[in-house]
């Protein structure tokens, strides 16, 4: 299938026209969407109208929903539908409604403080303010494209230990405690490069800046590569700023890029709906007990 499709910068992401995701997809525009998903990292369709049930049922094309993270105080999904995680800064009786607030939140790529982190977020905005609360995105493959050869060879088969005690509002997550030592913190490592499983591209995968260690080097020495890579990935030339609108629907891709959230007034609404993909394991292989051997042979 030929999609309506146009690039939104030279850095990343696509703009898809002229469908309307409230209704069933084919396999085959799914499978055109995916594609266009893998070549250009994010896609944007605006002007949608879509129940939560339609929200989780366009994701579902793109593989098995992923439980929403842990926030301040509790997890904060639409009832009745607990893949849907609420981000908003509405406040009902004293009690947020949703995650993240109304502050700035800072570059990540998310849940990389997760073992499996989500392959892919779909953000699906309901209320945005008049002014504020834009998202940034940063291609990683870029990132790394453009490191300097010396500091490619130094990071290539080094890994970063990711913490998760804070969100990316930078408030601290319900039963985590302050990190006061990188070293001996619990988080997952992950590879600084990692190669994408469905493009063959690699990518710089450092999640986000806070208490960041890469295993095995003294923490000075962590620092610095840490810092470099940073003041690196966030150039202006690879990353996109989408001031949303509202029926915006963004599907981005965790594996190659980061995001960000400017800051808006509390006093304004924004309410967005979010679902997120899970990595597909490998299958472990089935053990040929002789039962099996014969219901093999049978068949």
């Amino acid at each position: 299938m030929s999609l309506s499709i146009r690039k939104l910068s030279p850095a990343l992401g696509a703009e898809i026209f002229d469908i309307d995701l409230s209704q069933p997809l084919s396999d085959i525009t799914a499978s055109a969407i995916e594609k266009a998903w893998y070549e250009h990292s994010i896609l944007l369709f605006r002007n949608q109208h879509l129940s939560d049930a339609e929200l989780v049922a366009f994701s579902k094309h793109f593989g098995e929903l992923d439980a929403p993270p842990i926030g301040t105080s509790n997890r904060y999904w639409v009832e009745g539908f607990p893949e849907v995680l609420v981000v908003s800064n509405v406040i009902e009786n004293g009690v947020p409604i949703g995650n993240l607030g109304a502050k700035e939140v800072t570059w990540h790529s998310d849940m990389s403080y997760e073992e499996v982190p989500p392959i892919g977020s779909i953000l699906y905005a309901l209320e945005v303010p008049p002014v504020g609360g834009s998202t940034e995105f940063v291609n990683m493959y870029a990132a790394l494209e453009h490191l300097p050869s010396e500091l490619r060879r130094k990071v290539e088969h080094l890994s970063i230990k990711h913490d998760g005690s804070v969100n990316a509002a930078g408030d601290l997550r319900l039963g985590k405690q302050p990190v006061t030592d990188v070293v001996t913190c619990p988080g997952p490592i992950h590879p600084i490069v990692r190669t994408h499983p469905k493009t063959g591209r690699q990518a710089l995968y450092i999640g986000r800046r806070p208490n960041a260690y890469v295993c095995g080097l003294p923490v000075p020495e962590s620092e610095e590569i840490v810092n470099e890579l940073w003041s690196r990935a966030i150039h202006p030339d690879w990353t996109w700023r989408l001031d949303w609108q509202v029926g915006d629907i963004v599907f981005w891709d965790n594996r190659c890029t980061m995001h960000r959230r400017d800051p808006f007034d509390p006093n304004s609404r924004r309410v967005m709906h979010r679902t997120q993909l899970k990595e597909k394991l490998p299958q472990p292989p089935i053990e040929l007990t002789p039962d099996r051997v014969l219901e093999s042979q049978a068949v």
